[in-house]
C-alpha cells in the first residue's frame, strides 16, 4: 500500500519550484529526530533569490492559511530556515551551502 503524499510537502515543493531553485533535496528524518519529519534543503544562485524563494513559499502557503511558526534569516538572504512544524526548510545562498557541505562532510582522508 502507497503512502500518502503529504499536502503541505506539495505545497512547499509547488512554491519552489516557481523560484528555479537550485539542488532541492527531501530529507524524511521522521526515524530520526523528534525535531520534524522532513527537512527540505535548496539553494538560491544570490541573497536576493534566496529571500524570494522563502518569501514565495510563504506567500503560497498563506493562501491555505498555512503560517510559518519561525523563519529566519530572510533579510540577510545567505540562510534562511523555515519551521512548519513538521516540516522545516533551509534555503542557502549556494556558495554558503558550499561551505558548509564541506564543513560537513569534512577533508577526505588518504587511503
Amino acid at each position: 500500500m502507497t503512502e500518502k503524499p503529504d499536502p503541505l510537502l506539495e505545497l512547499i515543493i509547488e512554491a519552489m519550484l516557481q523560484r528555479k531553485v537550485i539542488a532541492p533535496i527531501l530529507l524524511d528524518v521522521q526515524d530520526l529526530t523528534s525535531v520534524a519529519d522532513y527537512f527540505i534543503i535548496c539553494s538560491g544562485s544570490s541573497s536576493r533569490q534566496v529571500s524570494a524563494i522563502a518569501q514565495t513559499i510563504k506567500k503560497e502557503l498563506k493562501k491555505h492559511k498555512i503560517k510559518p511558526i519561525s523563519i529566519d534569516g530572510l533579510k540577510e538572504g545567505q540562510w534562511v530556515l523555515m519551521d512548519f512544524g513538521h516540516v522545516v526548510i533551509h534555503i542557502f545562498y549556494d556558495p554558503v551551502r558550499n561551505f558548509y557541505d564541506r564543513r560537513v562532510c569534512g577533508p577526505t582522508l588518504p587511503a
